[in-house]
């Protein structure tokens, strides 16, 4: 088990994994995530599942921002991680909601597809809206089409779909006078901060992802600790998903610069080596 069955570059830096692991696969749901090792030493990443198929493989995608994440990215197809744990953390909740708009930033965009495609099957009404900082960020763009009744692609730099950010199109779907039943955001904090900040003015329900923030998995580090409705939580068993309008954003991006002076060393230590 925890082979790998395939893999893609979706841009230099991001990579998709299709891994045999049946167990996980028949009991994960949308939301979920796993943590994984590829060696005795390595370092333990948590990583939200991307798709399943209730039967014998799951997928995620891995964006290369350190020394742990560039050890996952150098497996080939026919290796095989360590260990996986998971399926962990609170499912995503999926109803019959009415009109969805999806919102997905960057590498976020893998972990709303799962999401985005059980709300389509519950019978919802998917706006989509895929954002990044250019084109080359961009994935999954063909699979959203299929899946969404309107989809908007916006660049910060204009290089693909739009020039601007997410909350552009929201506040003019907002300015039709569009029923929303409910915003799903899964990005950057400060994306889902201005989302929540757009949608708590129309009282439109708002569902946030937290998984970029967790570290061991467990809530045994503190490490994802963050502020909902003034109590402390923990994303990854707590979560990883909260409503975004209780989330204390400020105090949480405050916490995600905790540990750049080690991940900093380890990508020089992974030069000198």
């Amino acid at each position: 088990m925890n082979d790998v069955l395939e893999t893609t570059w979706l841009s230099p830096q991001v990579k998709w994994f299709r891994i045999e692991s049946p167990d996980i696969s028949r009991k994960a749901r949308a939301g979920q995530f796993v943590i994984v090792r590829v060696e005795e030493q390595g370092e333990r990443i948590p990583l939200t599942i991307a798709d399943f198929d209730g039967i014998n493989t799951i997928d995620f995608v891995v964006q290369e921002v350190g020394a742990g994440t560039r050890a996952i990215n150098r497996l080939q197809k026919g290796d095989r991680f360590l260990n996986i744990a998971g399926p962990l953390g609170r499912p995503s909740e999926i109803d019959r909601f009415g009109v969805v708009v999806c919102i997905g930033g960057g590498i976020g965009i893998a972990p709303l597809y799962p999401i985005a495609k059980e709300l389509r099957k519950s019978g919802n009404t998917i706006l989509s809206i895929l954002g990044a900082r250019n084109k080359d960020l961009l994935f999954w763009l063909d699979k959203f089409s299929a899946l969404s009744d309107e989809l908007v692609i916006i660049t910060d730099d204009g290089s693909m779909g739009r020039k601007g950010v997410v909350t552009e199109p929201l506040k003019e779907l907002i300015a039709k006078n569009m029923k929303i039943d409910r915003v799903i955001a899964i990005g950057p904090a400060v994306m889902m901060k201005f989302v929540s900040i757009v949608t708590k003015e129309k009282s439109i329900k708002t569902i946030v992802s937290l998984n970029p923030i967790m570290l061991d998995g467990t809530g045994m580090c503190g490490g994802c600790r963050v502020e909902v409705a003034g109590v402390s939580k923990f994303v990854c068993v707590d979560g990883p998903e909260f409503d975004a309008h209780q989330v204390d954003f400020d105090l949480l991006m405050a916490r995600q610069g905790i540990y750049k002076n080690e991940e900093q060393e380890c990508r020089i230590r992974g030069v000198l080596q």
